[in-house]
């Protein structure tokens, strides 16, 4: 079922998002102190052609660590992310899940749409995981 929706994902936006993704990704290697940025938008990019049967996680949940993506130069790393590149890419995302919610076909790919903008604004310290992989935030 997942590839199915993702080959009708890829048709309803999914291809012209990830292009922009990808777009973003360029733009920030070319600044060379863009590239963490740049890897987690191409990362993204790919979850964006294909986002049914993956999720998005916070890596600090999934692994039971912080690292430097997940504390406090995580949180800068998003603050100039969301200045330079994620709210266009929210809003594209935002635009495009209004233009399929208008369908009552579109609705779970405007869903899929709404998330990704979700995700578009803070990037950093996120994960792809298949889903159901995702741990739960628990430490004993």
């Amino acid at each position: 079922m997942s590839l199915l929706l993702n080959i009708i994902w890829i048709l309803l936006g999914g291809a012209w998002m990830a292009f922009g993704w990808l777009v973003a990704a360029v733009i920030m290697a070319i600044t060379i102190v863009g590239i963490p940025w740049a890897r987690a938008a191409v990362n993204i990019a790919l979850y964006t052609l294909m986002p049914f049967g993956y999720e998005a996680v916070a890596r600090d949940r999934h692994t039971g660590q912080e690292d430097i993506g997940t504390g406090g130069l995580g949180m800068i790393g998003n603050i100039l992310w969301l200045v330079l590149a994620g709210w266009w890419l929210a809003l594209f995302h935002i635009v495009t899940a209004i233009m399929l919610a208008i369908t009552i076909i579109g609705i779970p790919f405007a869903w899929a749409h709404l998330k990704l903008a979700g995700l578009s604004l803070w990037p950093i310290g996120k994960m792809i995981v298949p889903k159901g992989q995702s741990m739960p935030a628990h430490r004993v």
